[in-house]
């Protein structure tokens, strides 16, 4: 019997003497994934004004999304982009990279993309 495992892991983690916002995306989203997901995001971001969050996620694990959940992540990106300072994506896949920059487009957030996760904390503290 094969396990089908989809979803997205919000968390917080502190490196060093800074707090990081992680997210670890597994699978391929659908919409019911983000109906949940979605006042989870708000609930975390309740009140967040300053200073601006920095996130870490992981899309190593990604497969891809359903095409109304491309739609449901790219409205979250509308209604909370203004909350991120950066955010740091590190895949293992060219399509992710791809990802990484057309989500660029839709927030102020500095958003970059890496294939290693000490390189891409690095790059958040800086």
């Amino acid at each position: 019997m094969a396990i089908l495992k989809h979803g997205i892991s919000i968390g917080i983690r502190r490196i060093d003497n800074e707090f990081y916002m992680t997210l670890v995306v597994v699978g391929k989203l659908t919409h019911e994934d983000y109906k949940t997901l979605t006042p989870m995001i708000g609930s975390a971001l309740e009140g967040v004004t300053a200073p601006k969050i920095k996130m870490l996620v992981d899309v190593t694990q990604l497969e891809g999304w359903e095409l109304r959940a491309a739609w449901d992540d790219f409205k979250i990106g509308l209604k909370h982009g203004n909350q991120f300072e950066r955010i740091a994506m590190v895949g293992n896949k060219p399509w992710q990279e791809w990802a990484a920059k057309v989500a660029g487009w839709f927030t102020s957030a500095k958003i970059e993309y890496f294939e290693d996760e000490v390189a891409a904390i690095t790059w958040l503290q800086s």
